[in-house]
């Protein structure tokens, strides 16, 4: 009656005697290799968060770049085109004006196409009833 609490529940067989110290070193060797893969996926994750920080960068000045040309295009566009307009009919500064700030108008429209603020359809409830 005293070897019950010994099977593992299979014919009365018994399990292995385990000491304390036999324990004690697997979990101290289990403890150092939970430690190295640990250390390896920070490691490893600290590299995957400086990669995207930069190509995070990378990307920010990609976009500023692109908006400042999408806004000097449309400046410059609309004051070439109103320059041309003014030269042919001789309409002095008339022309240019209007199309310098035509041109600035197209400047700033294409700025916020190319960020995404422009030309979306809402979503579902952004306000948007049905």
């Amino acid at each position: 009656m005293s070897d019950r609490g010994n099977t593992d529940g299979q014919d009365g067989a018994g399990k292995p005697q385990t000491s304390d110290a036999d324990i004690s070193g697997r979990l101290k060797n289990l403890d150092v290799e939970l430690k190295k893969v640990d250390a390896e996926r920070r490691l490893e994750a600290d590299k995957a968060n400086a990669r995207s920080s930069r190509t995070s960068a990378a990307s920010g000045m990609t976009l500023a770049f692109r908006l400042g040309s999408e806004f000097v295009a449309g400046v410059l566009v609309g004051a070439g085109v109103g320059y041309g307009i003014d030269w042919f009919f001789d309409t002095a500064p008339l022309g240019m004006i209007v199309l310098l700030l035509l041109g600035f108008g197209a400047g700033i429209l294409n700025m916020m196409r190319a960020t995404g603020e422009f030309g979306q359809k809402p979503k579902k409830g952004d306000g948007e009833k049905g």
